[in-house]
């Protein structure tokens, strides 16, 4: 009798604590390359030791919006993520950009239409958003049309924004820029790669989850 109180008891509190999570849809937006997927896969082996989707030096390697649901414990708090890697986000996708890349003609066009649907799919799942983390490359001036194009688009929505500036690693990396061009808004430094300064943008993903 004692035992089966015991394990009700139990079963409540581990009840409770699961009741209380908070199932956050966190989307990683930014143009190609910026290490949208590599951050999103960084994340992922942290915590379940699988990867959500492939990398490539060539532009619009993802080129559908991919979804892995993960639990991340950080400093004693847990939560539940949907993970939502998407393509890169451009004004323009032109099949000549992957003939650079040794494409044959075919593959580049056909590359270039699964991108250009993947770019209106992934602003269709803007809605759907809780968080969006967007990923720059911090050795690219981030004063340009497509940055401006995301951050247009998440302000219109009022969603919470955490920027990653990436690729921290690199000699032409700076953070500054990317600071200056959006004052508004947290930056984190990062190298998707290497997994440096991670431990702040855990840090910060939680900090703006408590915004929801």
């Amino acid at each position: 009798m004692v035992i089966k109180i015991f394990k009700g008891f139990i079963g409540r509190v581990i009840s409770n604590i699961f009741k209380n999570k908070k199932k956050i849809k966190l989307g990683f937006y930014g143009p190609p390359n910026a290490g949208k997927t590599s951050l999103a896969n960084r994340i992922c082996k942290d915590f379940t030791g699988e990867e959500i989707g492939s990398v490539s030096k060539v532009p619009h390697e993802t080129r559908n919006v991919q979804f892995k649901e993960i639990e991340i414990s950080y400093k004693g708090k847990t939560m539940i993520f949907k993970m939502v890697d998407t393509p890169g986000i451009a004004t323009k996708i032109d099949y000549e950009e992957f003939l650079k890349y040794k494409l044959k003609k075919k593959d580049a066009k056909k590359r270039a239409k699964e991108a250009t649907q993947g770019v209106i799919e992934s602003i269709k799942w803007l809605d759907d958003m809780d968080i969006v983390v967007v990923v720059l490359d911090s050795t690219e001036n981030p004063y340009n049309q497509v940055n401006i194009t995301i951050i247009g688009n998440l302000v219109a929505r009022k969603i919470p924004v955490l920027i990653v500036a990436n690729k921290i690693d690199l000699k032409k990396a700076d953070i500054k820029k990317i600071e200056a061009a959006f004052p508004e808004y947290d930056v984190v430094g990062i190298s998707a790669r290497y997994g440096h300064n991670l431990e702040e943008f855990y840090e910060s993903i939680f900090k703006l989850s408590k915004k929801i």
